[in-house]
């Protein structure tokens, strides 16, 4: 995740050692010149060491839980072994790839790619493609299947980010972005006209980059949406995430399965012309029923793009994993997807909303081959 504040970069990690913990010296440390903080109220300001579930205050002042989920005694403990050999990806390498990261460390630019330490980081950059985060890392929703910080932003945001953004996206030579960013439930529109102003900045600044703007509900309200769908983008995203029947406990409280519907349902009637794509977990204990149901529902909305991917487990306070679902059943659910009329459906162990979205306008399902495995 990012904001639009430089950060130094950060070193790759081996084994399961998360970054934060590996290296807890570096992460979040202050700028040069900026004034460090140590405490608020009681609160550890940008801990160290804090754990996942704990809470601590950020540089902006904002109080927030650690990766989204306070702790609990209660939590079953992340399963010994490994996982499928299905689920590791091979390590980043090429000439493009190398190239992107090279800009990202001499401009001290942040990605989701690499803060989430995203599987799919070197096809995606080879191809020019990446993903930014807007409005901030701290999230007024907490999920149970994601490990983005949730707090209260107050109204925090930073007025430079559309042209940062912009000049990140020149700077890295891409040809397609995804933004994205956390639920801002405490601005008055949800953050459509800062997100709406983020891709036409890029826009004026990079015409030829094709832009997909993978956002907030915005509570349901058409004209935020509007906002953001007559920005100049070419896709709209809005994550439906998992089945009806399992929508809550996965989903906050203030998500729904309905409302998602009805943002996605009103992006394309607003703007035909635009594409319209939403995501699926599985592996949270949907049967083959209700994913082909949820399909249905989608493509009685006009929803042209579908993927699915792997649920995976961020900590021991999120939601626990199923079953492991395995490449030639996701490839019988891309088939099922496009038999229903969707104009593309990326499917795989390691598919993420993002994975090659430039491709997904190609309509050839992402370069995978049968099961869901990406030709190189």
């Amino acid at each position: 995740m990012c904001s639009w504040r430089p950060r130094r970069p950060s070193p790759s990690v081996p084994g399961n050692t998360t970054e934060r913990e590996a290296h807890p010296s570096q992460y979040n440390a202050p700028l040069e010149g900026e004034p460090a903080m140590t405490d608020f109220k009681g609160i550890p300001v940008v801990p160290r060491a804090t754990r996942s579930g704990e809470k601590y205050v950020t540089p902006q002042g904002i109080t927030a839980i650690k990766d989204g989920i306070k702790a609990t005694a209660a939590a079953p403990a992340l399963p010994a072994g490994r996982k499928p050999a299905w689920l590791r990806a091979p390590m980043p390498a090429g000439r493009r790839f190398d190239a992107v990261r090279q800009a990202v460390r001499e401009h001290r630019l942040a990605t989701v790619c690499e803060e989430a330490r995203c599987p799919n980081i070197g096809e995606c950059w080879n191809a020019g493609t990446a993903t930014l985060m807007l409005m901030g890392e701290v999230c007024t929703r907490a999920c149970r299947f994601c490990a983005v910080d949730t707090g209260n932003p107050r109204g925090w945001l930073d007025a430079e980010e559309p042209g940062n953004a912009a000049r990140t996206v020149e700077l890295m030579g891409l040809r397609y972005v995804v933004l994205t960013s956390v639920n801002r439930d405490d601005l008055d529109d949800g953050g459509a006209a800062h997100f709406a102003a983020c891709v036409r900045e890029i826009k004026r600044l990079c015409p030829q980059t094709a832009v997909e703007a993978l956002t907030p509900d915005f509570q349901g309200v058409p004209g935020h949406v509007e906002t953001v769908v007559a920005s100049g983008l070419e896709v709209f995203a809005q994550n439906v995430e998992t089945v009806r029947r399992l929508t809550h406990p996965v989903r906050d409280p203030r998500a729904s399965y309905e409302q998602t519907l009805a943002v996605l349902g009103h992006a394309k009637r607003y703007r035909p012309g635009v594409l319209t794509k939403t995501s699926l977990m599985l592996g949270l204990g949907e049967t083959d029923e209700e994913i082909l149901a949820t399909m249905d529902d989608l493509r009685g909305i006009g929803v042209d793009i579908l993927t699915l991917g792997q649920y995976l487990r961020p900590t021991v306070n999120h939601l626990a994993v199923q079953r492991f679902v395995a490449p030639e059943e996701f490839e019988r659910y891309r088939a099922a997807a496009l038999g229903r009329g969707f104009v593309e459906c990326v499917a795989g162990p390691l598919v993420r909303s993002s994975y090659r979205a430039e491709q997904a306008l190609e309509r050839n399902n992402a370069g995978l081959g049968a099961g869901g495995v990406a030709s190189r």
